[in-house]
């Protein structure tokens, strides 16, 4: 089912989400489910539970939408399950960022260039994979948004001064999206 993306300003995204419950295997997979459809509408390349209003520890990533840009990530989706980063490389990158809960504003990030992560994926095995480049800040993002950290917390003070009118104008409900949101 498509959900609707909660906005910037909503409760639901400030939250540190809670385990997802891996004795509800048809719970989650619903939730999954959801999660896929509800992205696959938005063409957005990642999102997280909490953004559709789930404050669970479950995320999805779909590489595709940005495979132009980034070739590698051709056929790269992933569903991360209770993830937990393992490691972080030294090597930081910046990149510009947007998300589906703070339509229109994009800054520039800086993140760790690679992680290794520890997950169950849709069929509840347990894997570790590393990632680096654009996957690995896809994955991140999404991981922030299950700590109840957006992207918009991240950038330089200065910046986030110069976007605080438009995140207000978010949080009022003054913002339009060719998605369902909701504001709560």
């Amino acid at each position: 089912m498509i959900r609707p993306i909660y906005l910037y300003g909503s409760e639901v995204l400030r939250k540190v989400a809670a385990p997802a419950d891996l004795a509800d295997p048809a719970a989650l997979q619903t939730l999954v489910q959801d999660l896929w459809e509800t992205l696959d509408h938005s063409e957005g390349c990642g999102l997280a539970a909490p953004q559709i209003g789930e404050s669970v520890r479950v995320a999805v990533v779909n590489g595709d939408i940005m495979a132009d840009i980034y070739p590698y990530l051709k056929g790269f989706r992933r569903t991360f399950i209770n993830p937990v980063v393992l490691a972080e490389s030294e090597q930081m990158c910046e990149y510009n960022e947007g998300c589906l809960s703070v339509p229109g504003i994009y800054a520039d990030v800086r993140r760790p260039e690679s992680v290794t992560v520890e997950y169950y994926d849709e069929q509840l095995q347990k894997k570790t994979e590393t990632f680096d480049k654009f996957a690995a800040r896809m994955i991140q993002h999404e991981f922030s948004h299950l700590d109840g950290e957006l992207f918009t917390d991240l950038v330089a003070p200065i910046r986030r001064k110069m976007l605080a009118k438009k995140l207000s104008s978010i949080a009022h409900g003054k913002v339009s999206a060719a998605y369902k949101t909701k504001l709560k």
